[in-house]
């Protein structure tokens, strides 16, 4: 089914909604089933479809990217601490010399560093992600148009399944009014057995119409519940209101240009794609501007500690005296020098407990705590061409969107100025079938009446009965046609669903 003729679908039976009190469904609706009408199938299928769902949660997505281009004018800063135990020969943080004792260690660091000028790219930036944004919410509109759609196509099609299901019980009530009437003449002997046979094969055929009538009114029930993602075993019915208290617009009123005008400025998917086109212009600008050199500022703050699981215990071990020739003086006694020499001892050591580990950590930390500032400028000389290509390629996204917005919009032109020609033409058939009926139903009349007065034949009086059973079908569809065409350029218009 096309794009026009879903739009007519949804905007006829949202009409149906309110009509809906105004008709009574002769048909009995089993105990403890509750008539559906479009509001209720359509507002039940937006809130569990899954594709407007879908764009729902990339709709979200969009929203935070555009918070998060916000946030990109709030200056960086990180924090960090690492602790950690270094074992063998390694170089103490807080010294920058050589140890081989294992060392426990800890360090902070935090860093900012904000943007002074950078050609207005992140202000570009933002004003990209928040046209997208908004896109993205035109894109969630027409998602559950779609589906809206949808909906409204498998409801009228059950809708006039279910008209066509109580023409043709007329029919059959006719047609067993008749072969009561008939085989009360035959019995009379006032007419012949054939006409009475003739009829029972009429009424059965009736009874096998009403029966596939029925039969493909339940099934389009079914295709509305699978839409719907509702059981196929819970009880379902649907509100069947009359078509001819629709109310429509005159067609002086829906002139394809002027709808096609105000289309351009109310029509979801063409917001979505003018926001589109704007936002990528403010790509490009942000695109050139990642071309230029930027300004910054730095900054950051650090310190460290560090700690042996050593201590001296204050005492040494006399390991002997050093025989080498290395003296440590001469000593004169009694005029007759001697040479000192030097005893070996070895301070002793002890492990530190967990508590002595973290002596003198205010200190350390006060003595190594650094700060440092600085303004630089950041030049783009070479990167691959990335910087360039990006320029380019944003550029050429931008011409591509131009002509999306150019395929949509004749595509849209296209499709209103067909809803105006084909609600004409539906128009011109709905008065021609209605003359069709009429003159049907006056031929039935007077086949009726010369039926009772035997002057007609019962194939005579049953062919008349067919066409008049055509001719109500014929004017049903032209009708529910004629308003759906309507719709759509009331749709296309900007009213929307009037309820």
């Amino acid at each position: 089914m096309t794009f026009l003729s879903k739009c007519s679908l949804l905007l006829l039976t949202g009409k149906l909604i309110v009509l809906g009190v105004l008709a009574q469904d002769t048909k009995v609706v089993p105990a403890g089933t509750e008539e559906w009408d479009l509001r209720r199938c359509v507002d039940y299928a937006v809130q569990n479809n899954i594709s407007v769902r879908q764009s729902d949660v990339q709709k979200r997505i969009a929203d935070l990217m555009y918070e998060q281009s916000r946030q990109a004018k709030i200056p960086n800063a990180n924090f960090s601490l690492n602790n950690g135990l270094k074992f063998g020969r390694s170089i103490d943080p807080t010294t920058n010399l050589y140890t081989n004792q294992q060392l426990l260690y800890q360090g902070f660091q935090f860093n900012t560093d904000v943007t002074i000028f950078n050609w207005n790219r992140i202000n570009h930036n933002i004003t990209a992600n928040r046209l997208e944004a908004a896109a993205s919410a035109a894109d969630v509109e027409k998602n559950k148009n779609d589906i809206a759609l949808n909906v409204a196509t498998a409801y009228l099609t059950a809708l006039l399944s279910k008209v066509q299901v109580d023409i043709v019980r007329v029919q059959l009530k006719q047609s067993q009014d008749q072969l009561a009437d008939t085989r009360k003449r035959v019995n009379a002997g006032t007419l012949p057995e054939l006409n009475a046979v003739d009829l029972e094969a009429q009424v059965a055929r009736d009874s096998a119409n009403v029966i596939s009538s029925d039969a493909t009114f339940q099934l389009n029930l079914l295709s509305l519940k699978a839409l719907l993602n509702l059981d196929a075993a819970q009880p379902f019915s649907i509100a069947v209101p009359p078509v001819e208290f629709i109310p429509v617009d005159p067609i002086a009123e829906l002139q394809p240009a002027l709808v096609y005008d105000l289309a351009l400025k109310n029509q979801p998917a063409q917001k979505a794609n003018d926001l589109r086109k704007q936002s990528l212009e403010a790509s490009i600008k942000t695109a050139r501007a990642n071309l230029y050199p930027s300004i910054f500022a730095a900054g950051g703050l650090s310190s460290n500690f560090a700690s042996t699981d050593k201590k001296f215990t204050g005492e040494y071990q006399f390991r002997g005296i050093d025989t080498t020739l290395n003296f440590v003086g001469i000593l004169d006694a009694n005029g007759k020098p001697y040479n000192v020499l030097s005893p070996n001892y070895l301070p002793l050591q002890a492990k530190k407990s967990f508590g002595e580990l973290w002596q003198g950590y205010g200190d350390q930390l006060s003595n190594n705590f650094s700060q440092n500032i600085a303004v630089g400028i950041s030049v783009p000389i070479n990167n691959g061409f990335q910087a360039r290509t990006n320029y380019k390629r944003s550029k050429l996204n931008l011409e591509n969107q131009k002509l999306v917005i150019e395929q949509a919009n004749q595509t849209l032109k296209q499709d209103i100025y067909s809803a105006y020609t084909n609600a004409v033409a539906s128009l011109q058939k709905y008065n021609a079938s209605k003359a069709s009926m009429s003159a049907a139903q006056r031929s039935y009349d007077f086949a009726s009446r010369r039926y009772e007065l035997g002057l007609l034949s019962t194939l005579e009086l049953i062919t008349s009965q067919s066409n008049l059973t055509r001719a109500k079908i014929d004017v049903a569809n032209a009708q529910f046609d004629y308003v759906f065409r309507m719709k759509v350029l009331e749709f296309y218009k900007g009213m929307g669903i009037k309820l």
